[in-house]
């Protein structure tokens, strides 16, 4: 099955996509801001450079697209019906790369709280925030 759209259009649309700064990691960032917490963002020193890192609470937040980490039974991840292999092998990488860097985390003692796109949806927003704090104080 051929693109719906023209290889110059996919490759505009695919150099859109930000891996940092995004608009579920800026809802994030604004909540826990705003309720006085402060963090860093991408730390290097950390394996997996995650999201948001809490060195006071030694938690890190990584937040992920449902689509790019593959959020099983999740209506916002579809493999494509174009390339599909491949797209299923980048996907089922990340996954991997996902998992062996959360255990790296836990090794070194940070606590990881995983977030998925979805559930910053407007419907699951707040249940969401509230939760993050939640597993923050019970340290």
């Amino acid at each position: 099955m051929a693109d719906v759209h023209s290889s110059e259009k996919r490759s505009y649309n695919m150099s859109r996509i930000k891996g940092a700064n995004t608009k579920p990691e800026v809802i994030v960032r604004k909540f826990l801001f705003g309720q006085g917490y402060r963090f860093r963002l991408h730390s290097k020193k950390l394996p997996g450079k995650p999201d948001i890192v809490l060195p006071k609470y030694k938690t890190v937040i990584m937040i992920n697209g449902c689509f790019w980490h593959g959020h099983i039974n999740c209506k916002y991840f579809v493999v494509p019906k174009t390339r599909s292999d491949w797209w299923l092998d980048k996907i089922n990488n990340n996954i991997s790369r996902d998992a062996y860097v959360e255990k790296s985390l836990n090794q070194l003692g940070w606590k990881v709280i995983k977030i998925w796109e979805c559930q910053l949806k407007t419907e699951k927003l707040q249940e969401t925030l509230k939760s993050i704090v939640h597993r923050l104080v019970q340290n």
